[in-house]
């Protein structure tokens, strides 16, 4: 990885690229310190110290902002509002028979899903600050309230501008990704994403040493955690590797194409292979998985000290992030959103008609359904094997954390998945674009 982008950095095109995506990051980091108006920024740092450890939404969005959710910052949307889109418009693609064809038509298809998109990640930008702000407006930190207006006109004009704010840095960041996109290197969402990840580090090394000096200042009670440190820094690496390995595993399955000929020339002839990513799906089943089941917690720390017993604190202790009822549905609906996604994805019916209509054929299989039927018993395979793997990611951090007391820790396997992930697919983008610069061609 450093070596490519070491070479890179001597191509002065993609040096030029390099130093753009740089420069956006930066932006972002200033936007993200950039507090919003009429808010007490130290009721709300104390108020946000209490959700840090929640293990709600609240505290899942402030570490893909890196930390500009809690602060109530320009940026404290992030991108999430254009992931949710992007995430729905990808869905109804498959359920709306409009939105398919328009997907079908090319570059001009994807320009017009593009746009739908962007208006569709703002609407959800905007509804997304209204309940942030009204989250706010009801919140107060030892009798402080958060927003400094809390009646008449005032209390209108500074819930408009806080609400504006809110959207308006969510819209900014979507347009940041975008000229990432256009003149900068990688996926821009995905670079953004990856720095605001990558700017809570900083928080979960501080909270590690914060376990080793309570270990130094006393190790009769604390002593573990000169164990459990050093652990939690051999998992961390040893989840990043298990990530790659399998972020690189395939599937294929091979294709023979039949000779034919045209004219005076034969064609065909040669064989090739359909590959079949094992980690097809990515994150999206564990961000499925995770916007359904942190729903109760969610509520729970909204309606705060009202539930104290009964049913009801039983069922939201079943469904914090350290119950037994959450790790189980957190398992089963990962795989069956690795399914699901796999479906969206691939069509083995498609599949096998493709490949007879080009002649081709999987050696040992009749063409047909056969051949489908197959195709899906391979994907059926990969797919859980995949899904096995997601869950694992998913549930390591929490049952180490359950096991350990360490659960205030702000990395995830979802974020492990998306630093690793986006830090592939960059490198990927580069080596593509340097071989593209010293390739020489046919004329030489």
């Amino acid at each position: 990885m450093f070596k490519t982008i070491k070479n890179a950095w001597a191509i002065p095109d993609l040096r030029k690229k390099i130093l753009f995506t740089l420069f956006i990051i930066v932006i972002f980091r200033f936007g993200s310190a950039i507090p919003v108006p009429f808010l007490n920024t130290e009721a709300l740092k104390g108020l946000m110290t209490q959700v840090s450890s929640s293990g709600t939404a609240l505290s899942y969005l402030d570490t893909l902002s890196g930390g500009a959710f809690a602060q109530a910052t320009l940026f404290a949307m992030s991108v999430t509002p254009y992931i949710n889109s992007s995430i729905v418009i990808e869905l109804l693609t498959v359920a709306i028979p409009p939105l398919e064809r328009m997907a079908k038509e090319g570059e001009e298809g994807r320009k017009r899903l593009g746009a739908i998109t962007r208006y569709v990640a703002v609407l959800l930008g905007l509804i997304q600050a209204v309940a942030y702000f009204f989250y706010l407006h009801n919140s107060s930190y030892e009798g402080t309230p958060i927003v400094k207006y809390t009646s008449g006109w005032q209390q209108v004009f500074a819930g408009f501008v806080i609400v504006m704010t809110f959207t308006a840095g969510a819209a900014l960041m979507m347009w940041l990704g975008e000229q990432i996109n256009q003149h900068g290197v990688g996926n821009g969402i995905s670079i953004l994403l990856f720095a605001g990840i990558v700017a809570r580090m900083p928080h979960v090394f501080n909270t590690l040493g914060t376990f080793w000096n309570a270990a130094n200042q006393d190790p009769s009670s604390y002593g573990k955690y000169y164990f459990l440190v050093p652990l939690f820094a051999v998992l961390f690496i040893l989840m990043m590797w298990v990530i790659v390995f399998m972020y690189d595993s395939e599937r294929r399955i091979p294709v023979q194409y039949a000779k034919r000929v045209v004219g005076r020339k034969m064609y065909g002839g040669q064989s090739t292979h359909i590959p079949i990513k094992v980690g097809l799906s990515g994150v999206m089943p564990i961000i499925f998985a995770s916007s359904i089941l942190i729903i109760p917690s969610t509520i729970e720390f909204f309606l705060g000290n009202r539930v104290t017993e009964g049913f009801w604190k039983s069922f939201f202790q079943a469904f914090s992030t350290t119950g037994w009822v959450y790790s189980i549905l957190y398992f089963f609906l990962i795989i069956v959103f690795a399914y699901f996604y796999m479906t969206i994805q691939y069509n083995p019916i498609e599949m096998a008609n493709n490949l007879r209509q080009n002649n081709g054929t999987i050696p040992g299989i009749r063409p047909g359904k056969p051949t489908s039927d197959y195709i899906a018993r391979v994907l059926s395979k990969v797919t859980f094997i995949g899904s096995i793997f997601l869950a694992f990611i998913a549930l390591m951090p929490i049952i180490f954390g359950a096991s350990t007391g360490m659960s205030n820790l702000s990395i995830g396997g979802t974020s492990l998945l998306i630093l690793v992930g986006v830090a592939l697919e960059t490198v990927k983008q580069l080596e593509s674009q340097m071989m593209m610069r010293h390739y020489k061609g046919f004329l030489d």
